[in-house]
């Protein structure tokens, strides 16, 4: 399954949404999840995370953010949580991030997580422009217990 298929054309009111899975997984595991934001008019977008290393895989992912058009939210699952903070160091539209771990999801089958402000570092646009806070709701993470 290509996740990326099924996307609706940007509206531009709301941002795109990028889920970056973890190791042990791979980007069919947020199907439930786009499905979800899809109902709620949200672009997504789950990348195959290539895993071939932090710095690869965090450049990959910043690769795929520069060609998105408007603010960008990311949520990362397990290793995918540290690939979309390095990939935010270097993307100037990500407006906040996410990052969670299948142990919190798995008691619950829920997890409700604050997105924050990716590290400023030597973006200017951080800097000068910081994304606003936004809650993410990530319920039914197709992912299990493994990280």
């Amino acid at each position: 399954m290509n996740t990326t298929d099924q996307q609706p054309p940007h509206t531009g009111s709301q941002p795109t949404i990028v889920l970056v899975h973890g190791a042990f997984a791979d980007a069919s595991s947020w199907a439930g999840v786009i499905e979800r934001l899809h109902q709620q008019g949200y672009t997504v977008i789950a990348p195959a995370n290539p895993l071939r290393g932090l710095t690869a895989d965090s450049a990959y992912t910043a690769s795929l953010l520069s060609q998105i058009d408007g603010p960008v939210l990311l949520a990362g699952h397990s290793y995918g949580g540290a690939v979309i903070t390095n990939a935010a160091a270097s993307a100037p539209n990500v407006a906040g991030l996410s990052a969670a771990s299948s142990a919190g999801a798995a008691a619950s089958n829920s997890s409700v997580a604050q997105a924050r402000p990716p590290v400023a570092g030597n973006n200017p646009a951080a800097q000068s422009n910081p994304p606003s806070i936004v809650t993410v709701e990530v319920i039914g993470y197709g992912g299990g217990d493994t990280d």
